[in-house]
């Protein structure tokens, strides 16, 4: 199992709804559309997912006016169905995401911090992601 660095930051959300429905809305690129933002005037524009051993994922995120966005992208390094993602972003970064329960489910994700941004608003973000995952799964 891959082993994160000592600063690395987490965030937990549960959820209301059957492992195996939760699973399917994280990796669907169609779904990942409505929940992968931090917050109301971010979304993803663009979704590409190959969950495997090997796959690799692109998320293009950005400011719905259009004056900034980026590419969230890397390679999975470890893929147990409805248990465990670990991945490495193109930038050497590595998170590993845990999915534990049947209904509900809990996710605890635990990644990297990039050196740019400050630590906190990585925590925030991150976290609001989580949140806004369970908000679409729940209400869907």
């Amino acid at each position: 199992m891959m082993i994160l660095k000592d600063n690395a930051l987490s965030a937990t959300v549960e959820i209301s709804a059957p492992i195996e429905k939760v699973w399917e809305i994280w990796h669907n690129p169609a779904d990942i559309l409505h929940w992968n933002s931090f917050s109301p005037d971010w979304h993803t524009s663009h979704a590409e997912n190959d969950p495997r051993p090997g796959g690799r994922f692109l998320f293009v995120m950005g400011l719905k006016d259009g004056s900034f966005s980026f590419n969230f992208e890397g390679t999975y390094d470890e893929v147990i169905p409805q248990q465990l993602l670990a991945y490495t972003l193109d930038d050497g970064r590595r998170s590993i995401i845990k999915f534990s329960g049947s209904n509900p489910v809990t996710i605890t994700e635990s990644f990297e911090p990039q050196g740019s941004d400050p630590i906190e608003n990585q925590q925030i973000a991150c976290q609001a992601v989580l949140n806004n995952l369970k908000a679409y799964v729940e209400g869907k």
